[in-house]
C-alpha cells in the first residue's frame, strides 16, 4: 500500500470513531434532557405519555388534595391547568397559590405523575421558566421590595435596575 493509501484508510478510520462516538454521546444526551411545558403548552400539545418533562406555572387555590404521603393539585398558568399527581415528601414551602416545577410525565388519563416537586425558595423568587410561561398568559404580577418600583424584578429575581439582590 503507497504511503498515500494508508493516510488516507488512518483518516477514513479516525472519522469513523469519531462519528461513532459523536453517535454515542448525542444518544446519551437525548435521554437526559427534559423539556419545560406550561399547561397551557401542555393543553394544546399532543404531549406523548410517558415522555418526561418539567410543567411549571402556580398551584390552583382549593385544588391541594391530601392522602397520607400523596398528594394530588393542579398548576396553572392561568390560561390551563394540569393535574399533578405526586407521593412523596413535599418541599416546606409547597403551598396554594405559590410557583411551582414538577419533574415527570403525563400518563394516558392527562395526569402529570411528578417524581420531584420543586417549590419557590423565598418571597421574590419564581423560576425563570415559570415566570415566563405567567408572562406569556399575561398573569405575571410585579413585586415591589425596599421602594423599587413596578417592574424592577426580572424572572428569577434579577434587577433590572441593579439595585436589589
Amino acid at each position: 500500500m503507497k504511503p498515500k493509501h494508508k493516510r488516507m484508510a488512518m483518516i477514513g478510520g479516525a472519522l469513523g470513531v469519531l462519528a461513532i462516538a459523536t453517535v454515542l454521546v448525542l444518544s446519551a444526551l437525548e435521554q437526559n434532557i427534559v423539556f419545560f411545558h406550561s399547561p397551557s403548552e401542555v393543553a394544546a400539545k399532543k404531549i406523548q405519555p410517558g415522555k418526561r418533562f418539567r410543567i411549571g406555572g402556580l398551584v390552583e387555590k382549593g385544588s391541594v388534595k391530601r392522602t397520607g404521603k400523596s398528594v394530588a393539585f393542579r398548576v396553572t398558568d392561568g390560561t390551563a391547568a394540569v393535574r399533578v399527581a405526586y407521593t412523596g415528601i413535599l418541599p416546606d414551602l409547597f403551598r396554594e397559590g405559590q410557583g411551582v416545577v414538577a419533574n415527570g410525565a403525563l400518563n394516558p388519563d392527562g395526569t402529570f405523575l411528578a417524581t420531584e416537586i420543586l417549590a419557590k425558595h423565598d418571597e421574590t423568587y419564581m423560576p425563570r421558566e415559570v415566570a415566563d410561561a405567567l408572562k406569556k398568559s399575561g398573569r405575571w404580577k410585579h413585586y415591589k421590595k425596599n421602594g423599587a418600583a413596578d417592574g424592577d424584578y426580572k424572572a428569577g429575581g434579577d434587577s433590572k435596575a441593579g439595585g436589589a439582590k
